[in-house]
Parts: structure tokens; C-alpha cells; sequence
């Protein structure tokens, strides 16, 4: 299963004229500047694949008026077990609380908080860009390259560009393409993949360890 939401907002985003966007850009990040001064966190959250706890994960950010950046859902590396990466805009202290108000929904399993150094993380971006406003501006192809973009389709009305990197890497490239007017037809964005900079999953050694109580359980 795979799931994003970050779509949404780049869709609001691009919907906008140009004094909008202008008006609702902060340090190259469009339709953020109402998290100014909160750090973006990723939250890892480790459950079983049972239906209905998607709805459980997102209604304690909803409970607590947090916007989900991102949300991505995929098998981890343990059978039975699926990961939730999710971003978010916030402080520390309400983090915390939003990952000890996951982790008491029965079928999860376990759930961490990370900032962007302790992972390993990408995402990847999709921009529709008009052929003849490129073909007019070779600086734009310039940008493309100086960025590790890379173009997957050209024909006479548009060319579509893959972008892989960071959240800021990403944006970065869009504002430069996005200075030339109507260059961009079509953006959307994935959500956020990460894995930690620990060996395993940081939930392998919590199902090692429950799974010895288990045991001993039994025994006794």
C-alpha cells in the first residue's frame, strides 16, 4: 500500500496567481510560512496492517490542529509490520505528546520522532514544464542540470522533469524554474521516504524484547 497527501498542497500552491504565491512564499517554502520558527519533524510509526488506523494516526494530529506535510505508507523490512512516514511542522514538546497519543492505538506497534540529520531521507518531484518557454530561456536547462534533474519526456508542448532530493533541494529548483512566466504547467511531490541511521528498524529490537517476555510468559 502507498499513500501521499503532499500532493494536496502543491496543488493549492499552484492554484494560486503569482502575487499570491509571492505573498504566501518564506525562505523558499510555499504555503509554510505559518510554521515559521517550528522545526519540520519526521515521525516514523510501525503497525500492523489492519484497516481503519490510518484514520487513528491522522485524527490526533487533527485533535491537536496540526498539518501533516507529508504521509507515506509501505511494508517496513519486518513481515506484517508497515511504516508510516509522516512530516510535520511543530515543537518538540507537542511531538512528543502526538507520538505517546499514537502509541497507545492498540494496533500500533511502535512510533519514534526524528529531525532531518538523524536520517536518511528523499523525495522526488514531477514538473510539467512548457517546451517553448524552455526553448526561449537555456538558463532554465542550466537550473535543471545544476540540480541533478534529470528530463524523462520531451515533445513540442512540454517536457516533464524528474527531481530526487530534499524538501528544500526541490523547492529550490521549482522557484527557479517558476521566475520564468506560465514555464511550469504541472508540479506535484511525493511524500517524505527516510530510513534511520541505525543498523535495523528501531522497532527490531522492541518486538526482540516483547517477544522474550512473551516467552517467559508461557513458561511460567
Amino acid at each position: 500500500m502507498s499513500f501521499n497527501i503532499s500532493e494536496q498542497t502543491n496543488n493549492t500552491y499552484m492554484s494560486l496567481n503569482k502575487e499570491q504565491q509571492q505573498a504566501c512564499t518564506r525562505n523558499n517554502n510555499p504555503v509554510q510560512d505559518e510554521h515559521e520558527g517550528n522545526p519540520l519533524y519526521t515521525l516514523q510509526v510501525y503497525t500492523e496492517n489492519i484497516a481503519g488506523i490510518l484514520n487513528q494516526i491522522t485524527a490526533v494530529f487533527t485533535r491537536r490542529q496540526i498539518n501533516i506535510e507529508s504521509l507515506n505508507v509501505s511494508p517496513s523490512s519486518i513481515k506484517g509490520v508497515h511504516k508510516y512516514t509522516i512530516t510535520a511542522f511543530s515543537d518538540e514538546v507537542t511531538i512528543q505528546k502526538v507520538v505517546k497519543q499514537i502509541e497507545k492505538k492498540i494496533d500500533v506497534v511502535k512510533a519514534h520522532y526524528y529531525l532531518n540529520s538523524d536520517l536518511f531521507l528523499v523525495e522526488v518531484a514531477l514538473m510539467k514544464i512548457a517546451t517553448p518557454v524552455m526553448m526561449r530561456h537555456p538558463e532554465m536547462s542550466r537550473a535543471i542540470r545544476h540540480a541533478n534533474a534529470r528530463i524523462t519526456e520531451v515533445n513540442e508542448t512540454f517536457c516533464i522533469v524528474v527531481c530526487e532530493g530534499t524538501t528544500d533541494h526541490i523547492l529550490n529548483l521549482f522557484h527557479e524554474l517558476n521566475r520564468f512566466d506560465e514555464a511550469i504547467l504541472q508540479f506535484t511531490r511525493s511524500g517524505r521516504i527516510a530510513v534511520t541511521r541505525h543498523c535495523q528498524e528501531e522497532v527490531s529490537k522492541f518486538l526482540h524484547e516483547r517477544g522474550k517476555a512473551i516467552d517467559v510468559d508461557d513458561e511460567n
